[in-house]
């Protein structure tokens, strides 16, 4: 059918009937968004509106003919689909009904269409002849200020420590030997000690700066050098460290902490044990208290008590003990007691015996080991007694008298591990994502002409929903990590309850997070992510444990759902009655607005990418998962079953609250963050990366809202869309938001980051 067949008016929706009714799957909200778009039309006379109309009909598709034709109509009029217009699909079906249309203002019913059911390019661009600019990445912001705001008050450290990184020393290489591998490294960390660096969480008195949040930027970086000069960095300096100056007292302060950040004393952080696994409260290392010799006696009593998994093994001098503390007959609960292990010789000392873990499927240049007990004696100074002393009447004597609340105090101290330890994943996901990044702004593959160039694969937009959400990720949690260390470090906060929970949940999910991005990535990347010089591989193999030490994610989880729990049980409790209303009231408010259709089937941008949807979204999935949680314990409970017990029942429940919290928590703390962003341009940038963070969660999570009636069908296919069309969006920016992880260029030695 030749093209003077239709109206100018007829013509310019022609491109959107050709996809809508490509894929024979015309929706009910297709047919309600066009045809509103139609009817408002005043540009289109009533013949036009109603043969548009009744192209609409369902019962009575177009013809295979007719479908044809508008494709000859589209193919034969040498117009052409411009893939960065911001409406590339008006701007194309304006263009061909008028020539001159592009230089107009586009027909705000066609944008209505465009917006309102997602579709975007890389739906329909293989239906079209497409105009492709391949620019690697767009100049429209720049990577120093992204990296900028990421850095925060931290800039001039971190900067003077990028600087500081580009010595030959920490030039990486690729080490299949574990004694030549653990010789470096400990080299790398000695010189790291040496120049202040490891100390800077302590005190100006022992060599530091008195700054936890320099420290945990300082531990991220080294990820970017090796993942096992970060974790043996952070074995000396934040654990055995750590705990000297967290748990011990000024005494063990004055004699260890300088001499442990300067790393004249090596030292190890005993916790885990073989056949106890994170059960720290179940330890069965004693260290039991002989009143006649004013020593403690350190035992391993069985053979699976042994401590597992010790970096820094074999070349500590001493060891922070977790054990048992036995006084006078009496099981105080488990305390830390410094141990030595070595004489200056460096040879094992009487009663301890240490084996090599050997082989690990990563950081191999960190020398894991375990270490037995057998009587070994040590003063009774060495009790890092800022929770629970010996007295010299050889009494024992705390402050806080319920054990239990020592325990989780004592343990609440050392949390700041746990957000190093997520901080350093999320170190190896910002370096596999820059290396993927790269590789696909350089690599071309495939085109449908031999005689064109191949296209960039990061033109690709399954490549770009590969990576761009993971990105946003990246930035989500980077900001909540900040803000998650400020809170700890906050020392005015006695109570750091509230924080462990946040803790726990964050680690999980962020270092989850990370091993997935970083499996893409390697994917992303082929053979070449394959390739040991690439670097993906060893990042693999080094932050896969990341997941399973410093606590489980499966037991954190667990005890991140177990705080919103209490949490919840305080309110229900605290005042009778009443709260009891007001949790049904809320209860009940949610229902009623995500059981309404005009609600759960909403889909336009405006509300699609509005904070409070994504807000409302992830409240209600925590409040509803605490609710339903605590109703089956309850009745679990009613019916007799043990507390212990019931809770075992609801343990994938647990889990999944877990996960709802933590995701939860990320972006609240990543919007409040956003507002404060003073330049305009960059605010909306962050804005768009939070909202794809948002979309991609939901998206993920959608088949819990769909069952709960939170959202429909056609809002869970709007949310897809809206990932796909976001990460195209980003696509022109992708390589500077990659920069703005400020990676050194001396770090990135992978070859196809190059």
């Amino acid at each position: 059918m030749p093209t003077t067949d239709y109206s100018i008016g007829i013509l310019q929706y022609i491109p959107f009937f050709y996809i809508i009714w490509s894929d024979d799957l015309l929706s009910a909200s297709e047919i309600s968004v066009v045809t509103r778009a139609i009817e408002d039309d005043n540009s289109l006379n009533e013949g036009e509106k109603q043969q548009l109309l009744l192209w609409l009909k369902r019962d009575f598709p177009p013809s295979n003919e007719e479908m044809k034709s508008w494709q000859r109509i589209i193919s034969n009029s040498d117009v052409k689909l411009v893939e960065n217009d911001t409406y590339p699909l008006t701007s194309l079906s304006q263009r061909l009904g008028n020539s001159n249309a592009h230089q107009q203002e586009l027909n705000d019913y066609l944008k209505h269409i465009e917006i309102n059911l997602g579709i975007q390019p890389n739906h329909y661009n293989h239906l079209f002849d497409v105009e492709v600019i391949h620019e690697k990445s767009s100049d429209q912001y720049s990577s120093t200020i992204l990296d900028g705001i990421l850095m925060g008050s931290h800039k001039s450290i971190v900067t003077d420590f990028r600087k500081f990184l580009d010595q030959s020393i920490f030039d990486w290489s690729i080490q299949r030997d574990k004694e030549k591998f653990r010789a470096k490294i400990l080299k790398q960390v000695k010189f790291l000690g040496e120049n202040g660096y490891g100390a800077m969480a302590y005190d100006e008195e022992y060599g530091g700066i008195g700054d936890m949040p320099a420290y945990a930027a300082i531990f991220e970086h080294l990820m970017f050098v090796d993942g096992s000069l970060a974790i043996k960095f952070g074995v000396q300096f934040g654990l055995f460290g750590g705990s000297i100056q967290k748990l011990g007292t000024k005494k063990h302060h004055d004699k260890y902490l300088a001499e442990t950040g300067k790393t004249k004393l090596l030292g190890c952080f005993a916790m885990t044990e073989t056949g106890h696994g994170s059960n720290v409260r179940g330890i069965k290392t004693t260290a039991t208290y002989d009143k006649t010799s004013d020593l403690i006696v350190i035992h391993t009593p069985g053979k699976n008590d042994n401590k597992e998994y010790i970096g820094n093994a074999l070349h500590s001098k001493m060891a922070s003990v977790f054990a048992q503390l036995i006084v006078d007959g009496k099981n105080e609960g488990v305390h830390a007691v410094l141990v030595p292990l070595r004489d200056e010789n460096h040879n094992v000392l009487k009663g301890i015996t240490v084996e090599d873990n050997g082989y690990k499927l990563g950081l191999n240049g960190v020398d894991n080991g375990k270490i037995w007990f057998d009587q070994v004696k040590v003063p009774r100074t060495n009790l890092l007694d800022k929770y629970g002393e010996i007295r010299d009447d050889g009494t024992y004597f705390s402050a806080i008298k319920n054990s239990n609340k020592r325990f989780f105090t004592m343990l609440g101290t050392l949390v700041g591990g746990r957000i190093c330890v997520a901080k350093g994943a999320l170190g190896g996901a910002k370096m596999a994502l820059t290396i993927a990044v790269k590789h696909a702004l350089n690599r071309r593959q495939f085109n449908d002409s031999i005689k064109i160039q191949e296209d960039l694969i990061m033109d690709y937009p399954t490549h770009q929903v590969r990576l761009t959400p993971k990105v946003a990720s990246v930035y989500v949690y980077h900001i909540t990590l900040v803000e998650l260390m400020k809170r700890y470090s906050d020392n005015s906060k006695f109570d750091k309850r509230e924080i462990e929970t946040q803790v726990a949940g964050l680690k999980s999910i962020i270092t989850w997070f990370a091993n997935d991005a970083i499996q893409e990535c390697r994917e992303a990347c082929g053979g070449k992510g394959y390739l040991l010089e690439n670097r993906i591989a060893d990042l693999k193999g080094d932050v896969d444990i990341f997941t399973t030490f410093e606590g489980d994610n499966n037991v954190l989880l667990q005890l991140a759902a177990k705080g919103v729990l209490s949490d919840f049980k305080a309110e229900f409790n605290s005042a009778g009655f009443t709260s009891v209303l007001k949790l049904l009231r809320s209860q009940l408010a949610d229902k009623l607005s995500t059981i309404n259709p005009a609600y759960s089937n909403k889909v336009d941008k405006d509300h699609l990418y509005n904070p409070k949807f994504h807000k409302h979204a992830f409240s209600y999935r925590t409040r509803r998962l605490t609710y339903t949680l605590a109703m089956r314990i309850r009745n679990y409970i009613k019916k007799g079953i043990p507390s212990y017990q019931a809770f075992l029942k609801v343990q994938t429940h647990l889990l999944v609250l877990g996960k709802a919290y933590s995701v939860e928590l990320a972006y609240e703390m990543y919007s409040e963050f956003c507002l404060t962003i003073s330049n305009k341009e960059y605010k909306t940038l962050f804005e768009k990366l939070g909202t794809l963070y948002a979309l991609n969660q939901i998206h993920t999570d959608a088949s819990w809202y769909l069952e709960q009636g939170y959202i429909g069908g056609t809002k869970s296919k709007a949310i897809r869309q809206r990932v796909e069309r976001l990460s195209t969006e980003l696509r022109p920016h992708i390589e500077v938001l990659v920069d703005g992880f400020g990676i050194p260029e001396h770090c990135l030695t992978a070859p196809i980051a190059k």
